[in-house]
């Protein structure tokens, strides 16, 4: 892979990081402002208002999937990164400075809100574009291991907040941390946004995309999408599982170890800082394995294991009493989410043509994100609060199961040419032979 390769990689990464520090950060910290936004009362209560508006977040992802979906389809895939790094900016900054329930009473909690539906929009657009990015600036023999590097930088974009929760719970006091501390990690993604914004308005645009003359008026539009309903519906259904999977052992690792395992908050984050870290470095070889053996058989081996395995983990994790037996289950999920994390962004942009491919992959993995995804905290939180959270862990290995059937059905995109269908033909992708 060239140099000008790894720079666009770099940049794209880069980029993709900061936004998902802002996305994730949200729920690192929610445990030290979900005080200061609602009323008080039941602990449990309040992580479900701040979950609740968590999840409110990922229904916006729809909407930015379609309107930043377009863009980068119609305007390019440089365009849409920075307007996304824009948005994520703005919400950064709202939640870094909205009021509390004390100084404002509901008031903060509806900037809150706002904030939330603002990153929404943005990230719903900036994996789409992400993974259409890397994914059409990469050598076509390195697709999976180039497009690895999303949930890299989306694992490092949590390690980094999650680094600086362990820091400000070392030098400031819970009672600073729940007062003013947890605005600072909001600070600095602002910060970081700003950043990136200058390296993605100096980025340049992947030759698949120059290349590309087909599709005219219909660049990116629903008409167009349309014409590809059953990869639409294949994404979707892949997705299912894997969304699940992968934010039950990302954001609500941290609060399961501390409200259901009874370990400290320090220790819980540490875990997950470990853990996702390790998580991060299995990426690029899992990614490079997909281009030698295919993506079916990574994505079959992540369904199989997550529909097994899921039940044991979270059980034995709610008796993990002490750092490394919670680190040691936790790295098992991770090394299974890690066959869906690795490949899942070029499975998806290899099913679409050009024109279309930012809002093919966008749209339905947005919506499935809103549905399984986002949704995942909250309800395991509900079943927590319900008295029944062991039916959690059959949720998650329920949806994939579901995604197993599709990943055994469906055809091998490793060899697909990037530019072998224009946007006004279906493809005939989504089953095997």
């Amino acid at each position: 892979m060239g140099r000008e390769h790894w720079k666009r990689i770099w940049i794209g990464s880069a980029g993709n990081m900061v936004e998902w520090y802002d996305w994730f950060v949200y729920a690192s910290f929610a445990t030290y402002f979900a005080g200061a936004f609602f009323p008080d009362g039941n602990p449990t209560a309040q992580l479900m208002n701040t979950a609740g508006i968590f999840a409110v977040g990922f229904f916006m992802r729809p909407v930015g999937g379609w309107l930043l979906g377009r863009v980068g389809d119609r305007r390019g895939r440089k365009a849409a990164l920075t307007l996304t790094v824009t948005l994520m900016s703005a919400s950064a900054i709202l939640i870094a400075v909205a009021p509390t329930y004390a100084v404002a009473g509901y008031g903060g909690a509806i900037v809150l809100l706002v904030a939330r539906l603002l990153q929404g929009l943005s990230v719903g657009g900036e994996y789409a574009a992400s993974a259409t990015y890397l994914t059409e600036a990469s050598d076509p023999a390195r697709r999976g291991f180039a497009s690895s590097f999303q949930y890299v930088s989306m694992t490092a974009g949590q390690i980094v907040g999650l680094g600086l929760q362990i820091v400000l719970q070392r030098t400031m006091s819970d009672d600073a941390l729940h007062s003013y501390g947890w605005r600072i990690p909001f600070v600095v993604g602002a910060l970081g946004a700003a950043v990136v914004f200058y390296l993605r308005r100096n980025m340049l645009e992947t030759e698949v995309y120059e290349a590309d003359e087909t599709g005219g008026a219909e660049r990116g539009s629903l008409r167009a999408l349309w014409r590809h309903r059953r990869e639409a519906l294949l994404v979707i259904a892949l997705t299912m599982g894997g969304t699940v999977a992968y934010y039950t052992y990302t954001t609500y690792l941290t609060k399961y170890l501390s409200n259901s395992a009874g370990l400290s908050k320090e220790t819980a984050t540490l875990v997950s800082f470990t853990a996702l870290i390790v998580f991060a470095c299995l990426q690029p070889p899992a990614g490079r394995l997909a281009d030698r053996i295919g993506r079916r058989p990574l994505l079959i081996t992540f369904a199989v294991g997550s529909t097994f395995l899921t039940v044991p983990i979270m059980t034995l994790l709610k008796h993990a009493s002490s750092f490394w037996p919670a680190l040691g289950l936790s790295l098992l999920a991770l090394v299974v989410v890690t066959g869906y994390t690795s490949i899942n962004a070029c499975v998806k942009a290899e099913l679409f043509p050009t024109g279309v491919r930012a809002l093919g992959v966008a749209l339905p993995y947005a919506l499935a994100n809103a549905f399984f995804g986002g949704t995942a905290e909250y309800v395991a939180l509900w079943f927590k609060d319900a008295g029944a959270e062991s039916g959690f862990s059959w949720y998650v290995a329920g949806c994939a199961a579901v995604s197993l059937v599709v990943y055994v059905t469906m055809r091998e995109t490793r060899d697909l040419d990037l530019t072998r269908v224009s946007t006004s033909e279906p493809s005939t992708l989504t089953t095997a032979s």
